[in-house]
């Protein structure tokens, strides 16, 4: 399965990332990670950064629909898994995001960004874990 080259597209969602997690640990001392600002929206977790959080991910949710309603549509994608692979990688990468303390967003971008050991070690481990999983279904299953 090919898939579609898009460099100017991919920089500009990039430094929008990096310009989203530097705002957020310039204006708030927060880390943009993803797992954490979503696992903070659920009780028992109520502090005075609830409304940000939910912003955040409610922006995140928002930002394909309003890309739809902009271009006409969303680009065409397939998904050759069924519904329960799905569901068991959605709850094994939710694991992992416990597990490492932390999830890709908040380790790959906001770590390596702090030069943190950890997020560096982390960030390896998801990459090759990508790296043989890709391999193994695409090559040897």
């Amino acid at each position: 399965m090919a898939t579609e080259f898009t460099p100017i597209a991919s920089l500009i969602g990039g430094g929008l990332i990096g310009l989203s997690a530097v705002m957020l640990m310039a204006l708030e001392g927060r880390i943009a990670g993803i797992a954490g600002i979503l696992s903070r929206l659920l009780p028992p977790h109520r502090d005075g950064a609830f409304a940000g959080r939910l912003a955040l991910v409610a922006g995140l949710v928002m930002a394909p629909l309003l890309y739809a309603a902009v271009a006409g549509g969303l680009p065409a994608q397939r998904i050759e898994a069924s519904g329960i692979v799905l569901v068991a990688a959605g709850l094994l990468v939710g694991f992992g995001s416990v597990w490492g303390n932390g999830c890709t967003s908040g380790h790959g971008i906001c770590g390596l960004s702090r030069l943190s050991p950890r997020s560096l070690v982390a960030t390896l481990v998801f990459m090759a874990t990508a790296i043989v999983t890709v391999f193994v279904t695409r090559h040897l299953w």
